[in-house]
């Protein structure tokens, strides 16, 4: 008698459904581990589990439950099926996770983006669909028991490794590793970096999914190794650099009216960082750090701003770094400024990642039309930047990070390796108001102090501003939302992680084995099992 399973499932096995995705279930195929109706309720379920693994509701712990959840509900079907599955995975997780984009631009955006993320998401479940079926028959007995898992961690890194660089640069937000950067596993990211930690925490959840299928609960001594390893990784310690010193920096937090929609005059946003930093006057520091457009008034257009500049920086004997929107050449860039005293401008840097529909419209002809009113409202592109990122502060090697320019696995492992002794995150977080944003993306700026095994200064218009230790630690902190400022000798260090040193080939590594697997499953795994 057929089920409802079975009608569902030949989607996959009949008419233009079939394709080499979809091969044909065959006698000795892994059973699905649970009916349609519950395998629709996990993935559902799925997504919202998973956001809660990350900031502000931060327990880590169910990102391993959340993954868990959309594993067991794909076991055994098909990619279609699988797709289908992981899209409302992917929905119900993006749509909790990335809500604070609909804060000021209202719901398209919001629907758009996690739409597009969700179909990525998607597309990864059906492979691994496809792998629940196919390895064990490539690689029967043990050895498939044992690379199964792998392959589903290398795609489900894979997956986040494309939706977080296509189109338009990508959108690598909600990775798992950003999950833990205050986990027990956060160290692994000094060893590993970003994609690796993911790799990590998505081998744990997979192999956790094949334990239990495995009956494993019947006979619990089964589980003391496994625990054994999981405990081993979550006590490796962060790989230690060497410390040169310290040096004393102040970051400012202005809390003025920075937002894009926030009724302000010109220079608003400039008094209120001054009227913030003039109290670190009885304060020798060797550094003032500002947010993101830490002046709405451009320095090297507006004399009232440079000359505020020049003020500060002879009361205080220190040099500042704020961020402003310049315009060069009829271009607008989002900036960042070494204003020192008595020379003024000294260097300056521009944002490498502007935010696609956001700061700037990609093939701005080709969306309007779908969105006029929402297009139109960002009325001027800036351009992506191709300076240096790092600031020879009177002898201090600063690397610059511009807000987004933080999800950039190589932006800030390259300034490392050039020499930057700390890291210097510049943010403007007054769009987002008190939503769930400024938490992930501190999460983020603690992982990539933790990777580069650099001190981090994270300093925002409004907050979340902290300043963050080589080992994830945090030094300093401002209350979100209130005008103040952060003084600290914030240690500098000087040597690589193993991140930094072979994070950006073993990216590449668990993407080419990702690849290798599936090619060889569906070579391999066409045939019937013995």
């Amino acid at each position: 008698m057929r089920t409802r399973f079975d009608s569902w499932q030949s989607l996959d096995r009949s008419g233009p459904w079939r394709s080499r995705l979809s091969p044909r279930p065959l006698p000795g195929d892994p059973a699905p581990s649970t009916g349609t109706f519950w395998a629709l309720l996990l993935a559902l379920g799925s997504g919202p589990v998973l956001n809660a693994a990350f900031p502000a509701l931060g327990l880590w712990p169910l990102s391993f439950l959340g993954m868990g959840m959309i594993l067991w509900a794909i076991q055994g079907r098909g990619f279609w099926a699988g797709t289908g599955l992981g899209m409302l995975a992917g929905l119900g997780f993006y749509l909790s996770h990335v809500a604070w984009t609909a804060l000021y631009l209202g719901p398209i955006p919001w629907l758009a983006l996690s739409t597009l993320e969700a179909i990525f998401f998607a597309l990864g479940c059906g492979l691994i669909a496809v792998a629940y079926r196919l390895v064990p028959r490539a690689w029967p007995g043990r050895s498939g028991q044992f690379l199964l898992p792998v392959i589903i961690a290398a795609l489900w890194v894979t997956r986040e490794y494309i939706a977080g660089n296509w189109p338009y640069g990508g959108f690598a937000w909600g990775r798992l590793a950003l999950a833990h950067s205050e986990s027990p596993f956060a160290a692994l990211a000094s060893w590993l970096g970003v994609s690796g930690l993911s790799f990590i925490i998505a081998l744990i959840a997979a192999s956790a999914v094949a334990l239990l299928r495995s009956g494993v609960l019947a006979t619990p001594a089964r589980l003391l190794l496994p625990a054994l390893l999981v405990a081993a990784l979550g006590a490796v310690p962060v790989f230690a650099v060497e410390q040169v010193g310290t040096s004393r920096i102040a970051a400012v937090q202005g809390n003025g009216k920075a937002g894009y929609f926030d009724e302000r005059d010109p220079g608003d946003v400039l008094s209120a960082q001054i009227q913030a930093t003039l109290p670190l006057q009885n304060d020798a520091v060797d550094m003032v750090v500002w947010p993101e457009n830490g002046t709405d008034l451009d320095p090297m257009q507006y004399p009232e701003a440079s000359g505020a500049l020049n003020y500060l920086t002879a009361l205080l004997n220190a040099p500042i770094i704020t961020g402003t929107i310049a315009e060069r050449e009829g271009k607008f860039y989002n900036s960042s400024i070494l204003w020192m005293p008595e020379t003024g401008p000294e260097t300056y840097y521009d944002k490498v990642r502007p935010i696609p529909f956001g700061e700037y419209v990609p093939d701005r002809e080709f969306w309007t039309p779908f969105a006029p009113d929402l297009i139109n409202l960002i009325g001027r592109d800036y351009t992506p930047g191709t300076v240096d990122n790092i600031f020879d502060i009177n002898g201090t090697i600063a690397a610059i990070s511009i807000c987004f320019d933080i999800v950039d696995d190589n932006l800030l492992r390259d300034a490392v390796s050039r020499g930057a002794q700390v890291i210097l995150a510049q943010t403007n977080n007054a769009d987002f108001g008190r939503t769930e944003e400024n938490q992930q993306q501190l999460a983020i700026a603690r992982l990539r102090a933790i990777e580069t095994g650099r001190a981090l200064v994270n300093i925002s218009t409004v907050g979340t501003s902290q300043m963050i230790n080589s080992d994830g630690s945090t030094l300093a902190e401002i209350a979100p939302y209130e005008p103040g400022y952060m003084v600290e000798n914030v240690p500098l260090h000087r040597g690589n992680t193993p991140a930094v040193v072979l994070g950006a080939a073993l990216n590449t590594g668990i993407i080419i084995f990702a690849v290798a697997g599936v090619v060889l499953m569906l070579g391999l795994g066409r045939r019937p099992r013995r």
